[in-house]
């Protein structure tokens, strides 16, 4: 009686999620660049190495989240890092106006023996050109072996 009951029960709960009608199915958020205002990178990398590097960016408002990190690679050891935001969008959703600075650690796996140049998006100028933050790291320099 179990056997046959379980599957019936498993076809009964399906069909409750499949003649749900959505009515509005469009997204209740969207992606969007948040500002850095710093970063701390490390004086140096070792080659083989993962690095965590501090990122402070600015959270406009309470509906705003942190999503991750778009990273770029722009040259063999450049990169340029954009801090991504989701934004919710429900009308029914109150959201406080405060803007606050946020950490967000980004970590980075050195592989190259070149020092790194990062720009981390900081936003836009007056007449909508992208502004960045610029650091470079240098690649620790190997000390010799001791007999």
């Amino acid at each position: 009686m179990k056997k046959v009951l379980m599957p019936f029960m498993l076809i009964v709960a399906c069909s409750w999620f499949i003649s749900c009608e959505v009515d509005d199915d469009s997204p209740n958020f969207y992606f969007t660049a948040l500002t850095a205002v710093e970063a701390e990178v490390p004086e140096s990398f070792e080659v083989g190495k993962t690095y965590d590097i501090e990122v402070t960016y600015l959270r406009p408002n309470g509906c705003t989240f942190f999503e991750g990190f778009d990273v770029s690679q722009t040259a063999e050891t450049g990169r340029d890092v954009v801090v991504v935001g989701s934004v919710l969008t429900d009308e029914d959703r109150a959201c406080t106006e405060a803007v606050e600075e946020v950490v967000a650690t980004l970590k980075f796996n050195v592989i190259y023996t070149k020092d790194y140049t990062f720009r981390f998006y900081a936003g836009d100028d007056g007449e909508g050109n992208a502004k960045f933050l610029e650091y470079t790291v240098p690649i620790a320099e190997e000390s010799e072996p001791t007999n």
